[in-house]
């Protein structure tokens, strides 16, 4: 394949990305970012009570964010490919959905400082996939705070993420439909992404894979 160079993969919570992005940057052998959701420390208290800490819990991913970008700005520029779980670009989207009026102006306060020259991605991958797909997804991870999330944020979020990406043009973007498909454990699946990946050059792609099993009856009914 053709040296894709800096890869980022976003979409919604349980939708995938972080998995992806590890076998992604295992194929290629490349170096891993990834959001440290782990590490911060008013998250979980975000998931009980969004309004109470959402200013504290953006605050500290936007630093966080803007620190790996930092250092991949001035890492090594002949790196093969680099591979992230979080584009910069859609930092604000959650700030949006959580912060009243004026601690959203504080934050892009913050967030216009820190994102000066941020390197721009050769592709980002954006994964979709319904609320009650995520919602499974997200119970069978069996990360505890996650559980209490709320259905109506977990749609406000991809409805924010919907009409975000349908305005992106900062990179070439490629659209995937992830309902349906395992890009981690499913072989076919993940090879026919690396595919598109590989014939993508420049502006917006929708990739929306059959899943094995309707591929199957379909060649089953062309043979008929």
């Amino acid at each position: 394949m053709q040296n894709p160079g800096f890869i980022v993969v976003e979409g919604p919570i349980g939708v995938g990305k972080t998995s992806l992005a590890r076998r992604l940057a295992e194929t290629f052998g490349s170096e891993l970012m990834l959001e440290g959701a782990a590490d911060n420390p008013f998250l979980q208290r975000f998931y009980r009570n969004p309004r109470a800490v959402a200013l504290q819990t953006q605050l500290f991913f936007l630093l966080q964010r803007a620190q790996q970008m930092q250092e991949l700005r001035q890492g090594d520029m002949f790196e093969p490919v680099r591979v992230a779980d979080f584009l910069m670009d859609k930092d604000r989207l959650f700030a949006r959905l959580t912060h009243d009026n004026e601690e959203y102006k504080l934050y892009d306060q913050v967030y216009s400082h820190l994102t000066i020259d941020v390197p721009k991605p050769d592709l980002v991958i954006y994964l979709q996939a319904p609320v009650e797909v995520l919602i499974k997804r997200i119970n069978k991870r069996g990360i505890g705070y996650e559980r209490g999330m709320e259905p109506n944020y977990l749609k406000s979020l991809c409805d924010a993420y919907t009409q975000f990406f349908h305005f992106y043009d900062e990179a070439p973007l490629l659209i995937v439909n992830a309902a349906e498909i395992n890009l981690v454990e499913n072989e076919s699946d993940y090879q026919a992404l690396l595919e598109q990946i590989s014939l993508f050059k420049s502006g917006r792609h929708f990739f929306n894979p059959m899943p094995d099993a309707l591929q199957l009856a379909r060649a089953g009914e062309k043979h008929a």
